[in-house]
């Protein structure tokens, strides 16, 4: 009987000390709760008198960010939102969600990819060396050296620094290529204002230069013998295109005449019907004579000279195919470096491959 009673009384302990426990968490919960119903009235009447003071207070990014991160966490932000209105975070979310878009759409770097250190640096090189050259040239050149560069490109990376032939004659100059031969003079003043004649014939095919001299006295008798000199008794030829010059007198005709040539003779004041001469003249004028003195004669004929030799062998043309006359082969980059040998007294430069 003294058994059971203990164990009872055990039992009612160990209810009442759970009891105890059960209490003291709720009040526990009650008293936490109250402190912060009590916390969170303190704060909004800090709020209030805040909002009575500032009219419009100064929000941050950082703050803006919170709140729509927020509203996208918690469905009852609205009810704890005070210092603005919740239509006021919702404009915040939308402004938010077009800078995004507009980031994520954003351009992207237009345009081809910028060309190889190497081939610019190439192309300033060539630029400054020669600074008569065009991209056209440039991109010629380039071309012979094993490099396909557009002319565009060209003209990006450089240094900084008229009438067209009617349909008929270029219908005859296209049929007749190969036959053809023109001749001209172009005057050269000296360094002691003597003016120099340079006579010069030109094959139109390949645009080969067939023959030249300097003069200070020209005369029919000494031009018809510098086309004997020029046209040999085994070479064909059957035009000769010329302008209508005194210099061309009787004794030149005949001699034309008995070599079987046939002169074709351009309207007076008509230089664009033998385009082919006047574009060497210019081209010799522009990349050589502008750029020399002049002392006599013979040094006329040393400049000239050279510069035949570079515009055979080394300066290539557009309507050959970027090539020269006489016809460069191609060197790809695995036959060396590149190297500048001067021409035309260092005006102008080829470039060329060396192991």
């Amino acid at each position: 009987m003294l058994g059971r009673s203990v164990t009872l009384k055990k039992i009612q302990g160990f209810f009442y000390a759970r009891k105890r426990l059960f209490v003291g968490w709720v009040r526990a919960l009650v008293r936490g709760r109250a402190a912060l119903a009590t916390e969170n009235l303190a704060l909004r009447q800090q709020l209030a008198v805040l909002r009575r003071s500032v009219r419009r207070p100064r929000l941050r990014a950082a703050d803006r960010v919170f709140w729509v991160w927020l509203s996208c966490l918690w469905r009852r932000w609205k009810d704890a939102l005070i210092i603005v209105k919740p239509e006021t975070v919702l404009k915040w979310h939308r402004a938010g969600f077009r800078l995004f878009w507009r980031w994520k759409s954003r351009q992207r770097k237009a345009g081809r990819p910028k060309a190889d250190a190497e081939i610019r640096r190439l192309i300033l090189r060539i630029s400054r060396e020669n600074p008569t050259w065009g991209a056209p040239r440039i991109q010629s050149e380039l071309r012979l050296l094993g490099y396909s560069v557009a002319e565009s490109t060209v003209a990006k990376y450089m240094a900084c620094g008229g009438r067209t032939p009617s349909p008929t004659w270029r219908s005859f100059l296209k049929r007749h290529i190969g036959e053809i031969a023109a001749i001209d003079f172009f005057t050269v003043a000296t360094v002691t204002f003597n003016v120099l004649f340079c006579f010069v014939v030109l094959f139109h095919d390949r645009r080969r230069v067939a023959h030249f001299k300097v003069t200070a006295n020209p005369t029919a008798l000494w031009t018809a013998q510098q086309i004997v000199e020029a046209f040999p008794y085994d070479q064909s030829l059957r035009f000769l295109v010329r302008d209508c010059d005194g210099k061309y007198g009787d004794v030149f005709r005949q001699r034309i005449r008995r070599m079987g040539i046939e002169e074709v003779v351009t309207a007076p004041h008509s230089p664009w019907q033998n385009s082919y001469m006047e574009r060497f003249i210019g081209s010799i004028r522009r990349e050589c004579l502008d750029h020399t003195l002049i002392l006599n004669e013979n040094h006329l004929g040393r400049v000239v000279a050279s510069y035949v030799r570079y515009y055979l062998h080394s300066r290539p043309h557009l309507s050959l195919d970027r090539n020269a006359p006489f016809p460069r082969k191609v060197e790809p980059p695995s036959e060396g470096r590149i190297i500048a040998v001067p021409e035309v007294g260092g005006l102008h430069h080829r470039y060329l491959r060396a192991a």
